[in-house]
């Protein structure tokens, strides 16, 4: 009979790995700005890349790792920005929402199964998540330094001009892991 703590999945030397070489996976995606008529980075890629490789739970703890290294200063964010105060600026709560969509994945793929579909879907709300929790986030710092603004406007500058590029991204990041994702244990 097995005990608590054997049924209990630990994280071992491997993972650690990963886990390290998706947090620096991140930030390097974060330093590759796209220059197009609203530039956008790849971190989104990253994170959809590592849920799909990774699995859920590993790539939030990848984004954990990520934003603590940029938190205590290392310019990992994008435009080599670093510090709590890109974290608690208006687009934090877009890097902080990356931390929702692990988990969502997650527990997705657990109800639902872990067919093709089903992962989409799960990459798809996490997103969304994510998007609302920065808009929402992005509303609340521009109110309290700026004024009033309304959640269309909001939309119009962090939402709408980055769906089709998260599209893409999430796109390729689910073809690579299609590709490449049985070489790497999850």
């Amino acid at each position: 009979m097995m005990t608590n703590t054997e049924n209990k999945k630990k994280i071992g030397t491997i993972d650690m790995a990963y886990i390290a070489i998706g947090a620096v996976l991140i930030a390097i995606c974060s330093w590759i700005s796209i220059p197009v008529v609203v530039p956008f980075t790849l971190q989104t890629f990253a994170v959809f890349l590592l849920i799909m490789l990774l699995g859920g739970m590993k790539a939030t703890i990848s984004v954990a790792v990520y934003i603590l290294v940029g938190a205590v200063g290392v310019p990992v964010f994008a435009g080599f920005g670093a510090g709590l105060g890109v974290l608690f600026g208006k687009t934090g709560g877009y890097i902080i929402g990356f931390l929702l969509m692990g988990p969502i994945f997650s527990l997705m793929t657990k109800l639902f199964g872990k067919k093709l579909l089903v992962q989409i879907i799960a990459l798809v709300t996490g997103l969304l998540v994510c998007y609302a929790f920065g808009t929402a986030w992005f509303m609340y710092i521009y109110m309290r330094d700026t004024g009033d603004v309304g959640l269309m406007t909001v939309l119009s500058w962090c939402v709408f001009p980055y769906i089709i590029p998260d599209a893409v991204k999430m796109a390729v990041a689910v073809l690579i892991s299609r590709k490449f994702g049985g070489r790497i244990r999850r």
